[in-house]
């Protein structure tokens, strides 16, 4: 089996639903149960690239290779890839200096962490963890800092400038925006590392929650009751996938490189993810990790 990471940057606000009301709110997104993190189903990833690869190469047998039979047919093998579920990595929040923050904590780094070793990949660079939720830690020239305070949200905190928060978002941006350099400057001046229960609360709480409306053709008015709301990832999540080739007797007529590489063009530039594709929800960028080839994997 080889492993790869594949980093799932929101280009437009994402809704991963689970078709499931939570309150006020009745199309929330996924959220892992133990955690409250949101995640995007590696079943929606799967989807999304299988159909992108059946109408951009119309080459069925690539498609069975990769993903599997079409539904009648799937006891007849296995695809030759297997996605997991794309976990929360780096989460935007309104900053009042600097527009916004990429924020993460130490757990969220801890499991990504995890996952590169999975892949083969070399671990990113450790931050200390904030000492408390009154802090946060931000690279020295940050430019979400307002005099000796950070603020997001509603929320207040002490910073502390740490030259390995620096170091993370370069081991970052090499991997999420290679080759554009503007946003790697982006990510290190607003990257910032909170404490893992202050990240629990804006997961929960800074998402994006919009309000729809059915309107009646006759009338032009709205439609009765017709009034819902809609949960978001917002615009520049990032998230984490780990995803694995596993050729089968059936399966092998691409080796594991071969598939990441025919993985990473068909992504590009992007892809919708998720529903609600008919409003501008769920365009994203895939970005496969590719350092390490084979033999790093497992």
């Amino acid at each position: 089996m080889t492993c790869r990471l594949a980093f799932v940057h929101a280009l437009s606000p994402l809704h991963a639903g689970t078709g499931q009301s939570v309150g006020a709110v009745e199309l929330a997104i996924a959220r892992d149960r133990a955690t409250g993190f949101p995640y995007l189903p590696g079943s929606s990833l799967k989807g999304a690239l299988r159909d992108r690869t059946r109408d951009r190469d119309r080459d069925p047998r690539l498609v069975r290779e990769l993903f599997g039979p079409d539904t009648t047919n799937a006891s007849e093998h296995a695809g030759a890839l297997a996605f997991g579920d794309a976990n929360l990595l780096l989460f935007p929040v309104r900053s009042v200096a600097g527009t916004f923050a990429w924020t993460t904590s130490p757990y969220l780094l801890d499991r990504f962490a995890r996952d590169c070793s999975e892949a083969g990949a070399p671990v990113p660079p450790r931050v200390q963890a904030p000492a408390s939720c009154e802090r946060c830690r931000v690279a020295r020239d940050a430019v979400i800092r307002v005099g000796e305070r950070v603020i997001f949200e509603d929320l207040d905190f002490t910073y502390d400038a740490d030259t390995n928060v620096a170091a993370l978002a370069a081991w970052l941006g090499d991997r999420i925006f290679a080759g554009e350099d503007a946003w790697k400057r982006s990510l290190a001046s607003r990257l910032a590392i909170v404490h893992d229960d202050t990240m629990t609360f804006l997961a929960q709480h800074a998402t994006d929650i919009v309000a729809r409306v059915s309107i009646d053709d006759a009338t032009g008015a709205a439609k009765g009751t017709a009034l819902w709301h809609e949960e978001n990832l917002p615009t520049e999540t990032v998230l984490v996938s780990l995803v694995a080739a596993m050729p089968n007797d059936k399966t092998r007529s691409l080796a594991p490189d071969a598939m990441f590489d025919e993985l990473d063009r068909i992504v590009r530039p992007s892809i919708q993810l998720g529903g609600k594709a008919t409003v501008g929800r769920g365009r994203c960028r895939v970005v496969f990790d590719l350092a390490a080839r084979t033999g790093g994997g497992k």
